[in-house]
């Protein structure tokens, strides 16, 4: 299961128009990698955007000459190398892009038993990181000071909104407070990013907090 319905079709709005941080589009990139129905969802998405603008009357632009010469003045950008063949990767192509590293290679950090962490970027505001949990590991009981966006990339987890496996997406801010819970038969790897903090509600989650900043 997805976010729901309503807040995954916002995601997907966003990515197509731009506005979403740039770890975020990453998270977006890596679920359509997976996800051959959400690709054709976006496809349509921009198409229809592609017609609104066709339908939009011309404006014109203020100093025209001024900002053509300022444009073809500007020096010119290196060429795009495109590779020829997609690496073979457990993570899906634009995450293992991005980090340069396959599961196998990834230097994690322990957090508290049974869960480990690869901080992946901090930027645009948000927190981007690749999460291992051990089989049958419940993180502690915790809310968000902002969003949290969840991609399952191996294993999946479970809380009272659903079950995730490869390929989807939670979603989580701070109307909800909850407590994932690992496939028992597989660990579970995701890849989370996240605006603002975690807080953590549980007894027991009080007892880890001062392990899992940072």
């Amino acid at each position: 299961m997805d976010a729901s319905r309503e807040q995954f079709d916002a995601l997907l709005a966003g990515y197509v128009a731009g506005t979403l941080a740039e770890p975020a589009r990453l998270l977006v990139r890596s679920h359509l990698d997976l996800s051959p129905v959400n690709r054709g969802f976006v496809r349509d998405l921009e198409a229809a955007g592609g017609a609104m603008l066709e339908d939009i009357a011309p404006v014109g632009i203020d100093n025209r000459d001024a900002m053509l010469a300022a444009i073809f003045a500007s020096p010119a950008e290196e060429p795009i190398s495109v590779p020829q063949m997609v690496t073979r990767t457990r993570l899906p192509q634009p995450l293992f892009d991005f980090i340069g590293k396959d599961v196998a290679e990834i230097p994690w950090r322990t957090k508290i038993p049974g869960l480990k962490e690869y901080k992946v970027a901090e930027m645009d505001g948000c927190s981007a990181s690749l999460l291992w949990i051990r089989a049958g590991m419940a993180m502690p009981s915790h809310t968000h000071h902002g969003t949290e966006l969840t991609l399952v990339l191996e294993g999946g987890f479970s809380d009272l909104h659903g079950h995730y496996i490869r390929g989807d997406v939670a979603y989580a801010d701070d109307d909800i407070d909850h407590r994932p819970v690992a496939d028992d038969d597989e660990d579970c790897i995701c890849f989370a990013v996240t605006e603002g903090s975690l807080r953590l509600t549980g007894p027991i989650g009080r007892l880890f907090a001062p392990f899992m900043r940072g």
